[in-house]
């Protein structure tokens, strides 16, 4: 019976639904009596007598012998009903909508269906770290909420690698990022996430408020996977994030003079040229619920994002090459459009495809999206002195690869070169389309 004793709630003093739900019988009434005239049925003797009434007024010009005497009336009475019932709905989803949601209250149903159509998406997987990631991840929240991103774990300067030393956690940043890139919506909530306290004195410079929550988070629950999830239902955010490995791991570089560097922040760094990347410990193992993802989903999408330190360590997860192999989805690989100061020079795009095909060793896509715009001589000036370079699309190199190259105007020029996030959702989604329609 708690159901019943739930249901009376709605009648209690102050729920300010009693006077709609009221409203409702009322309009049904009206429109059963309007559909009831409207085919000419005997209703009640009283409405007869308010007929003949009528005729005798009008000198009887009414005729009451021919059923188009209880048209106007029949009509107004069931546009006025259905008016009433539609009024009456509004006003009680709108109370309801007050308390539970007051940011959506005015736009409910368009939430609603909005949020029914992302839950019909296409399940697209993306694999990297880094701006690059969170860029992407902006675009692809517009058209289907059935995101994974499987982020890597092995940043260890900054705030993240901070709390990694400190607290022994894995670094949140990565992660960090990404949640506030799936959040519903651009709000305070957002910009808190990100809120890094600079001048805050010795206990809390250089750390992300947003850091610090998932931190404390999992202390909380004593769960580092755990803690994304339940800090990702803050933002309501479209998808899922995850960690590539809960298992902590360190980066580690073999540079061009056989050197061994670690570490994230050290290995980009470095002057020398990356020879090749490994994790220690290397038997890391991925997460269940990833190589789930993976297998079921409709495109796997690899980048963009540091070469060596964002994408390919993901790869080197035990498991993850194996998965992605096996995966029916369209697979796609970014490709970036700048290169990278101590990780990438010189690098074109083929580079950056090699790369990452002889850390997988095997083929892991059969697409490469390739920016080919080129932005303004003011941009490339400001990057050149940092060191950095625009990706030459060298398209025919990567077709003797044995890839198809996608090439188009996928950058955004503003105060920096980043892909823009509109252009490269129309692109791996139109590519995911045409993949559902070939045998």
């Amino acid at each position: 019976m708690s159901w019943l004793k739930s249901t009376v709630k709605w009648l209690y003093p102050g729920m300010r639904v009693k006077r709609w739900l009221i409203l409702t019988p009322i309009g049904v009434f009206l429109v059963i009596i309007g559909v009831a005239l409207l085919t000419n049925m005997s209703v009640v003797d009283y409405l007869n007598s308010a007929a003949r009434f009528l005729a005798v007024q009008t000198h009887g010009r009414l005729d009451l012998s021919e059923p188009k005497v209880y048209l106007p009336i029949s009509i107004f009475a069931i546009l006025l009903g259905l008016i009433l019932i539609l009024a009456s709905i509004r006003q009680v989803v709108g109370s309801i909508a007050s308390v539970i949601s007051p940011t959506h209250k005015d736009r409910l149903a368009d939430v609603i269906y909005q949020r029914r159509y992302l839950a019909q998406g296409h399940r697209i997987v993306v694999i990297g770290g880094g701006t690059g990631l969170s860029t992407m991840l902006r675009g692809l929240k517009q058209y289907t909420s059935n995101i994974v991103a499987v982020v890597t774990v092995t940043d260890d300067g900054g705030s993240s690698g901070m709390l990694q030393r400190h607290l022994g956690m894995l670094p949140p940043g990565d992660i960090r990022n990404c949640v506030v890139a799936l959040a519903d919506e651009e709000t305070l909530m957002t910009e808190l996430f990100q809120h890094r306290f600079d001048e805050a004195g010795e206990g809390l410079a250089g750390h992300s408020f947003g850091n610090l929550l998932i931190a404390a988070m999992t202390d909380i629950t004593g769960d580092f996977e755990a803690a994304v999830k339940e800090t990702s239902k803050v933002l309501a955010i479209r998808g899922r994030v995850l960690p590539s490995t809960t298992q902590n791991v360190t980066l580690r570089a073999e540079l061009a003079d056989g050197s061994l560097v670690d570490g994230e922040t050290s290995i980009a760094k470095s002057a020398q040229p990356i020879q090749r990347i490994t994790l220690v410990p290397p038997d890391v193992k991925s997460l269940q619920e990833v190589l789930d993802a993976i297998r079921l989903a409709n495109a796997v999408i690899i980048g963009p994002g540091s070469i060596y330190t964002s994408v390919i360590p993901n790869l080197l997860v035990e498991g993850m090459v194996d998965a992605i192999a096996a995966a029916r989805g369209v697979k796609i690989y970014v490709c970036n459009v700048m290169t990278q100061p101590g990780e990438t020079d010189g690098y074109r795009a083929s580079g950056h495809v090699r790369a990452v095909t002889e850390h997988a060793g095997r083929r892991l896509f059969n697409y490469v999206l390739v920016n080919k715009e080129v932005p303004s001589m003011r941009l490339l000036e400001k990057y050149h002195k940092q060191g950095a370079e625009l990706v030459s699309p060298d398209v025919d190199v990567i077709r003797e690869m044995g890839y198809k190259p996608i090439t188009g105007n996928y950058i955004s020029q503003t105060d920096v070169v980043r892909h823009d996030p509109e252009k490269l959702a129309q692109a791996i989604l139109r590519l995911v389309f045409e993949k559902s329609f070939l045998p």
